[in-house]
């Protein structure tokens, strides 16, 4: 039998069962989960079919995917500013790992769509310095797990030089590119590396979850002086939607995503639509949840986040980042330090698992946050029960 050392119960039965060849899908029941209710009865009721498990946005007919909003805002800045160009493996002729510059090396030449070695170190620090001398680059990282390959460029250089140069430098330079958990690619590239990146001084966070937003936050973080992470999910490339045509989002900005008074659930980027999934069930049992995308997961928009508080009085954070050390956890230590008097329950936390990403796709599943943990806590916190870890 397989062993498992420092592996979460469910995750570890689970493996054993796969190595087993007995693993099977399971659909939940139609009633509610049992209280008294655990991490572990949570994880369990989590293991759906592999149909619904995938939690995306309402598909409509209409509208454009993401990805071509993504192309199309990166298009405009390049056409407004010659000094804006894109950095990175296969984001000239090929058109990025998600098709984000797909056909811009037509229109701009091979110059301003530079592709590069496979190096990420390398052409990072090409990105930084261009931006140091006048342009404005876009640097592709293929998938956002290869950009722990250049964390020292973007920690002591990026994030550094503005001020260590005494103001002399400014590196106006955006990093994107997909990352996130659910299309079984295994470990090593489905990582959630947001809070790997909030700690470097002097770069902002922001993550995309709308065609809307997508396309007017980028269009803001190419025009922005500061050196900017820009997250964008991998499952949400082929979302439609519509756009605003000229429309610059403001970088710094939360989303209230939908009005309520019952509780504040603050959530970003994929967990956007897990979360309305979950309030499509407690609407229909009378719950009234405040939904905020973050947005912004560096510096956190504690204007929103605060009024909405001081009016529901609870707050659940639901993220795709590992529990420990996410962003969860600093955005729920801000929240205590200055709102503990403004709240009737304690903040709670829903995270994924602090274990490498599995390749099966129940397994993967299983790591993450699902809408049925989202509206459990809802009904617990509610209900003034505390929800164990």
């Amino acid at each position: 039998m397989l062993q498992l050392q420092h592996t979460p119960a469910c995750v570890a039965s689970a493996v054993e069962a796969n190595t087993r060849a007995t693993l099977t899908t399971r659909r939940l029941p139609s009633t509610s989960v049992p209280l008294p209710l655990t991490r572990h009865s949570l994880r369990h009721a989590a293991k759906t079919s592999r149909g619904s498990l995938q939690v995306t946005a309402a598909k409509d007919k209409k509208g454009k995917l993401m990805w071509e909003a993504l192309r199309e805002a990166v298009d405009e800045e390049m056409e407004k500013d010659p000094n804006v160009c894109v950095i990175g493996e296969d984001v000239g002729h090929y058109g990025g790992s998600y098709k984000v510059t797909y056909d811009l090396h037509k229109k701009y030449g091979d110059f301003r769509l530079l592709d590069t070695p496979i190096c990420e170190n390398g052409f990072m620090g090409m990105g930084i310095g261009a931006a140091m001398t006048g342009l404005r680059p876009v640097i592709e990282g293929m998938n956002m797990g290869f950009l722990l390959l250049a964390y020292n460029q973007i920690s002591n250089n990026a994030g550094m030089l503005h001020y260590t140069s005494g103001g002399q430098y400014k590196v106006p330079v955006v990093i994107r590119g997909p990352g996130g958990v659910g299309r079984q690619l295994g470990a090593e590239h489905s990582q959630r590396l947001e809070s790997y990146f909030q700690s470097i001084p002097g770069v902002q966070l922001v993550a995309c979850s709308t065609v809307a937003n997508s396309k007017a936050l980028l269009k803001s973080a190419i025009r922005s002086d500061n050196p900017i992470i820009f997250f964008e999910h991998v499952l949400l490339y082929n979302v439609k939607g519509e756009t605003q045509e000229g429309y610059y989002q403001p970088l710094e900005k939360a989303e209230l995503v939908r009005e309520g008074g019952d509780v504040t659930i603050l959530c970003y980027s994929r967990m956007r639509y897990v979360v309305m999934q979950a309030v499509q069930s407690l609407e229909k049992q009378g719950f009234d949840p405040e939904v905020i995308d973050l947005i912004s997961l560096k510096p956190f928009d504690l204007e929103t986040i605060t009024k909405s508080i001081k009016k529901t009085r609870k707050c659940i954070i639901v993220e795709e980042c590992m529990k420990t050390g996410g962003i969860g956890a600093s955005l729920s230590a801000v929240i205590n330090e200055s709102l503990f008097n403004e709240l009737d329950h304690e903040v709670v936390r829903l995270s994924s698992q602090d274990v490498p990403t599995a390749y099966a796709f129940e397994l993967e599943a299983a790591t993450i946050v699902q809408p049925e943990e989202v509206e459990a806590a809802v009904q617990r916190v509610v209900a003034g029960a505390p929800v164990l870890a």
